[in-house]
């Protein structure tokens, strides 16, 4: 059966800008580093600009770079030829995007960022237009059709715009050193924040993590694990240090070989002994990972000096990821 004249439409937009996409790869170079390089260096701020449809691309390009921690911001290039170019100053990169190179509103701003002394980088698939020629760096986008059929809407220029913008941000963000604890700063707030909490924000401590002596019962033991409502007890010399652990997967094992006469036994001939662990310091989401891996439900948390400092349940993971 032959696929409709929608599908078959659908299917070429998807080609054309993926080509678009694809091309982009042999056009990374010298100037492309430099552009890193300079918004690295930057004392202000990057700001991106566009209009139209290039303008919702410099806006998602900006708020990229301002979560992956660089300054930057968009700024509407209409609205700043009616005073919100003053917000501008020497010290700032600006990035504007413009397919044609040509678009009234953005060419406008040209003579107010050569007075001003910004530098300027021209995200283009005409070097050779307005913009390009006043641009101190131009990257070409090198789209020379739009995915649309009417050649007319952008589409094939701004997925081009988009993917170049997010090769500029993620280079830059590698170039910084930025960390997962970096942004986790920065994202303090939905499912991505909480992923990226601390151990130690949200490991149980206190009476909620119960601790044990080497020579503590096992009979002994689950009572404190059950005073603690948890699944396990953590095991610590005098000095606090982790020893091992006793889990309740660790008693039904001895259980069933032995009887109810592990009740009486130290708890330290029972446990995993080489227990896993996970430092307060750690992301979350780092020791979901480790027990997922491991297929544990509970896992110490100690300090650099690896005295037991709290017990991380994979319920309060969840629970985090929920709230």
């Amino acid at each position: 059966m032959r696929a409709s004249k929608v599908v078959r439409l659908a299917k070429e937009v998807l080609r054309i800008e993926a080509l678009a996409i694809s091309r982009l790869r042999s056009r990374i170079g010298k100037n492309f580093e430099t552009v890193v390089q300079w918004m690295a260096d930057c004392k202000g701020r990057v700001i991106l600009t566009g209009m139209g449809k290039p303008g919702f691309i410099a806006r998602k390009i900006a708020a990229t770079m301002a979560s992956t921690g660089t300054p930057a911001f968009f700024l509407h290039p209409a609205e700043a030829v009616h005073g919100d170019f003053g917000i501008v100053t020497s010290r700032d990169l600006v990035i504007a995007i413009s397919q044609s190179g040509e678009s009234e509103e953005v060419v406008r701003l040209l003579p107010l960022m050569k007075k001003k002394g910004v530098k300027l980088v021209a995200l283009t698939s005409v070097p050779g237009s307005s913009l390009g020629k006043n641009a101190d760096i131009v990257l070409d986008l090198g789209v020379r059709r739009e995915a649309c059929p009417l050649n007319l809407a952008p589409s094939a220029s701004t997925t081009a715009s988009l993917a170049m913008g997010d090769a500029l941000a993620l280079s830059l963000l590698k170039k910084k050193g930025f960390r997962s604890e970096d942004f986790a700063e920065l994202h303090p707030g939905g499912s991505l924040g909480r992923r990226l909490l601390k151990v130690g924000e949200i490991m149980r401590t206190g009476k909620a993590n119960p601790l044990v002596g080497v020579k503590t019962t096992v009979r002994q033991a689950l009572l404190k694990i059950t005073a603690s409502r948890a699944g396990s007890c953590t095991i610590v010399d005098r000095h606090r240090r982790l020893v091992g652990v006793f889990t309740d997967g660790d008693l039904r094992r001895h259980l069933r070989s032995q009887g109810e006469k592990i009740l009486n036994r130290p708890v330290a001939q029972l446990a995993t002994l080489k227990a896993h662990y996970i430092q307060k310091e750690r992301l979350a989401e780092e020791a979901f990972h480790i027990m997922e891996s491991l297929r544990i439900d509970e896992l110490p948390v100690v300090d650099k000096a690896r005295r037991v400092v709290g017990l991380l349940d994979v319920q309060d993971l969840m629970r985090a990821e929920r709230v």
